[in-house]
């Protein structure tokens, strides 16, 4: 037999790489060949890629055998190794050169699990031929089909200084965060970048064509910058991302109303509702009941039953817009949908509609659970909560099964008493308006669960009436008086407000009890914050570094700040950029902190003034 040797690995009767050949011929990088010779030559020893031992002839050795010595005779003349049949022709059970991937997973669970995968001497000659042809890069291929043009977008061009603050921002936002905190007194650019995509949409502008691709990458490696960052991409930003699979989310994100037809025109609607992608029906089915809600209940009808759960869910949810008491027949069709969310959904979208039939059931319901004692001195509320969950109330959305830690008969009760019309309860406890129904004491500790049943109708059914009551005083100490005491259930309760409504109560809140609680009420605020708002904060944060509190605990609120502080409160805050001197008792280093901390806020307030000069130019 004639042994060989090739880049440092020896193998009997010719082998490379881990691979094994025929009888007299080394093959080069595992490729196997005939048996007298090595491929494109004429003689019994084959080419390689390192030095030869072999017994009748060396790769380079003579004029004869050498694979590049004549013309005539070079690798790939006639019968090179890519010639027609390919190197892999009678290769054994990997002949059509399976995917890496299966090499792998046969490698793995071994050639006893995987008997497709043949021999384990088969198998490591496959991953030779494999190895091969992916240093070797890629055959040319029949060129594909060319992409449709991108369609126009007739949006104005950013400003040229607009333009390069986008690539700026884009390049930085995969900058690393500090260890422990942010440190310095630079603007944190990819911050500012959400701000500046509202502010770049508000204005209509179109996104450069150049910075697409670069986007794209950011809405994919942040879910909160995909709505805006879509919007801005518009329709070329939609036909690029077909193109590229890391790019998918962007076919049932995006908005698509750049490219949506008219709603007045039938037949295009119905021909992009039954062909279009999936953000595009959204986007369509939105732009239609926009425009005539009848006509969009009825395209979503149409289609109701072929669609998929999660895309019924996704179409539902999307009728909250514009939600009114003509879906009520839909709605009441789908409490008899084949998948439990989209049930759920559907009796939610119900219960906000308090004239419906499902919101006067549960108050049926809800009134046998929770009535008026007048037995005592003071007027109580009993509560009962249900002892079952029945069939009806499945129907109607309730979910029987509570999560870990809550009672089924809480859980139950919580459930019919969200969907109970809120205008019922005057009229079920004796006449008595918000205020005072919010003040009544309720017997036996469930006065958190109806409470709070109540802050999420009240949520639901938009009743800024039931909010302010819920609310109380911003005065009062949370746990006390009338309102709630949950800081997620208030900030709800806010969002129903008005803003300017919104941003004084939050401000009343933060003077009474400072900033330690108020991080969650800040973020349901409209940016930019309130003169009073703003005034507030600073405040707070001015006394919180004067008393020589932990500088980290507020590095939150600081971070709210620079996104949603008034640029116009520039000059109060630059009294606090300076190093205050070290208090006794003080956190180690905090002054330093501060200093920096007040920094960074007033040169982001500088940027984002810039920001909005830039784009408005």
């Amino acid at each position: 037999m004639t042994s060989a040797t090739t880049t440092g690995v020896t193998g009997v009767e010719g082998a490379e790489t881990g691979s094994r050949t025929g009888a007299k011929g080394g093959s080069a990088a595992g490729l196997r060949t005939g048996a007298e010779g090595g491929p494109g030559t004429e003689a019994e020893g084959g080419p390689g890629t390192g030095s030869w031992t072999g017994a009748e002839a060396g790769p380079w050795a003579g004029a004869e055998a050498g694979p590049w010595a004549e013309a005539e005779a070079g690798p790939w003349a006639e019968a090179g190794p890519w010639a027609e049949a390919g190197p892999w022709a009678e290769a054994g059970p990997w002949a059509e050169a399976g995917p890496w991937e299966e090499l792998v997973t046969a490698a793995l669970l071994g050639t006893d699990r995987r008997p497709g995968a043949g021999t384990p001497g088969e198998l490591l000659d496959a991953a030779a031929t494999q190895t091969l042809r992916r240093r070797a890069g890629l055959v040319p291929a029949t060129a594909g089909t060319r992409p449709p043009d991108a369609p126009p977008d007739e949006r104005p061009a950013l400003p040229e200084a607009a333009r390069r603050r986008l690539a700026l921002l884009l390049a930085d936002r995969s900058a690393p965060a500090h260890a422990g905190g942010r440190r310095g007194s630079a603007p944190d650019l990819g911050e500012l970048l959400p701000q500046w995509l509202a502010l770049a949409n508000e204005r209509g502008l179109r996104a450069p064509a150049e910075l697409l691709p670069a986007l794209l990458d950011a809405a994919r490696a942040r879910t909160d910058l995909r709505p805006q960052a879509l919007a801005f991409a518009g329709p070329r930003g939609l036909w690029l991302a077909r193109l590229n699979p890391e790019w998918r989310f962007a076919q049932r994100g995006a908005s698509g109303s750049a490219v949506l037809p008219r709603p007045e025109d039938t037949e295009s609607v119905q021909l992009l509702w039954q062909e279009g992608l999936f953000a595009e029906r959204v986007a369509l089915l939105g732009a239609v009941r926009a425009y005539d809600a009848d006509a969009g209940r009825a395209l979503l009808a149409a289609t109701w039953t072929t669609e998929r759960a999660e895309d019924r869910l996704m179409f539902l949810d999307s009728l909250r817009d514009g939600l009114s008491a003509s879906d009520e027949p839909f709605l009441e069709q789908t409490l008899a949908d084949r998948s439990r969310n989209v049930r759920a959904t559907a009796a939610e979208l119900l219960s906000a509609l308090p004239g419906s039939a499902l919101a006067g059931r549960m108050a049926e319901r809800a009134a046998s659970c929770v009535s008026l004692d007048r037995t005592g001195e003071v007027a109580t509320i009993s509560v009962e909560a249900p002892h079952e969950c029945d069939a009806a109330m499945q129907r109607d959305g309730v979910a029987p099964r509570p999560p870990a830690g809550r009672g089924e008969r809480s859980w139950w009760l919580g459930q019919l008493v969200e969907s109970a019309p809120l205008d019922s309860w005057t009229r079920r406890l004796g006449g008595r308006s918000v205020p005072e129904l919010v003040t009544l004491p309720v017997a036996d500790d469930w006065g958190d669960e109806l409470h709070a049943a109540w802050c999420r109708a009240a949520v639901r059914q938009r009743d800024a009436e039931w909010a302010r009551a819920l609310l109380g005083a911003p005065s009062a100490a949370p746990g006390e008086g009338a309102g709630t005491a949950s800081l997620a259930e208030r900030a709800k309760l806010l969002s129903i407000l008005t803003e300017a409504e919104r941003a004084d109560w939050v401000a009343r809140f933060i003077s009474a009890h400072g900033l330690s609680e108020a991080f969650q009420l800040l973020g349901v605020c409209v940016v930019p914050w309130a003169g009073a708002l703003g005034r507030a904060v600073v405040d707070a944060l001015e006394i919180a570094r004067d008393a020589g509190s932990y500088p980290w605990s507020f590095s939150g609120v600081m971070g709210l700040a620079e996104r949603c502080l008034d640029p116009a409160e520039s000059p109060r805050l630059e009294a606090l950029t300076a190093t205050p001197p070290e208090r006794e008792g003080a956190s180690p280093g905090a002054g330093g902190y501060w200093a920096e901390a007040f920094q960074r806020l007033v040169a982001t307030l500088h940027l984002r003034a810039t920001l909005r000069t830039e784009l408005s130019a």
